[in-house]
């Protein structure tokens, strides 16, 4: 069946990580796949998980299967992060939540739910942007198309840039955005600067779709969500597909959501009928486990308490590695301003590091960085701070 058929790409990230582990250099060190690492290099299980998941393990009766939308507490406290306990949004019924496997997941079923009622509208990205966001749009049947973002002179956001394509956007067409953490380039929008994109967008009618993979990952919980503080003030549609995966450590369990905010409940309403069509055809249910974990934590105060202390450690190693980051390029003489990767946010970074220098760092040193120079900060650590400095350094010297 396969014989005359050639073998799909390797995916970067993925691939990356599968050289890196056959690799046999003891001193190697991966700052490519996006997973937050502690100090000891490993990819740890929060505590507040281990309580939740000893109450389930205590109270669950059974392994039947949740709704088509999920379970209706992890759907409530999902809101309650994304809008705040107060917020309008919720006391007005205007938004509704699906658990999807994954923030992946969520983006794919938001992407099958417009395509069907927007069959010609273009999805638009960030220039740049996840690799994977290409890929999940291109099969939901999206033409895609960029608005400016990243300027690599600056190393900054290009803000002026970004909105003169946004006010170009016509009606109905979809405007993917990051909503805090920007990957790949870790550059965010201001509170201000995200009040004129949701004015945009509300002049000219297109459809705000926001990626929220790391709520918590930039400043706070409350901080991180201004951008959907924003589009909720307006009235308007829009969609928000959100994870657990990076800020709960919740990785291999898959648990992420979409939101769907409409201008009325009835609307809304009408929107969870099509979205669970959609579910349905796909993977029919979602999966439990890690649902009902992030929905034991949120709902009882004192693991959520835990959850935003562990959070917060988790934020403050990722910001401390930035500094070592750039006071050991300092401290090494290497000409040119790093701040731009203090001013950054979340686990990535652009580098700024070009092709041939990422590829001497793979080749000589098992240093491995995305092709595009994003770096995972959460990857350094205490015991490889050095060895990485000293290996880009070296590889600058010699270009």
């Amino acid at each position: 069946m396969w014989q005359d058929i050639e073998a799909a790409p390797v995916d970067a990230i993925f691939g990356l990580t599968d050289a890196f582990k056959k690799d046999q250099n003891p001193e190697k060190v991966n700052l490519g796949v996006g997973v937050y690492k502690d100090d000891d290099n490993n990819t740890p299980i929060l505590n507040c998980v281990k309580f939740a998941e000893a109450i389930l393990l205590e109270k669950e009766k059974s392994k039947s299967y949740l709704p088509i939308s999920g379970d209706p507490v992890y759907a409530a406290n999902v809101q309650k992060l994304l809008f705040g306990e107060t917020g309008e949004v919720i006391s007005s019924g205007r938004a509704v939540t699906v658990h999807a496997p994954g923030g992946t997941g969520a983006l794919r079923v938001g992407g099958d739910l417009l395509k069907k009622f927007y069959p010609e509208a273009k999805m638009w990205i960030s220039s740049p942007t996840w690799a994977n966001h290409k890929g999940v749009f291109n099969t939901a049947g999206f033409e895609l198309a960029e608005y400016a973002y990243y300027n690599a002179e600056t190393k900054d956001l290009d803000f002026d840039a970004m909105v003169a394509v946004l006010e170009t956007i016509p009606a109905g067409d979809v405007v993917l955005l990051h909503a805090c953490c920007h990957n790949p380039s870790g550059v965010d929008l201001s509170p201000e600067q995200w009040a004129k994109v949701a004015s945009v967008s509300k002049e000219k009618g297109w459809v705000p779709f926001l990626d929220f993979a790391y709520q918590g990952f930039g400043e706070s919980i409350e901080a991180d969500r201004c951008g959907i503080e924003q589009f909720a003030a307006l009235g308007e549609d829009f969609l928000v597909a959100s994870s657990f995966s990076k800020n709960l450590g919740l990785y291999n369990e898959r648990t992420g959501s979409l939101t769907i905010v409409s201008p009325t409940a009835e609307e809304s309403a009408v929107a969870m009928s099509h979205v669970k069509a959609t579910i349905r055809v796909i993977y029919s249910n979602p999966p439990a486990h890690g649902g009902l974990v992030a929905a034991t934590i949120l709902s009882n105060p004192e693991l959520y308490s835990q959850w935003l202390g562990e959070l917060g450690d988790m934020r403050d190693r990722i910001k401390a590695m930035r500094l070592a980051l750039v006071d050991g390029l300092v401290k090494r003489g290497l000409k040119g301003d790093f701040s731009y990767i203090i001013k950054q946010r979340g686990m990535f970074s652009f580098s700024g590091l070009s092709a041939d220098v990422v590829a001497w760092l793979r080749e000589n040193k098992s240093i491995y960085i995305v092709g595009g120079g994003r770096i995972n900060l959460a990857g350094l650590t205490s015991g490889n701070i050095d060895y990485v400095c000293d290996g880009i350094a070296e590889a600058l010297s010699k270009r």
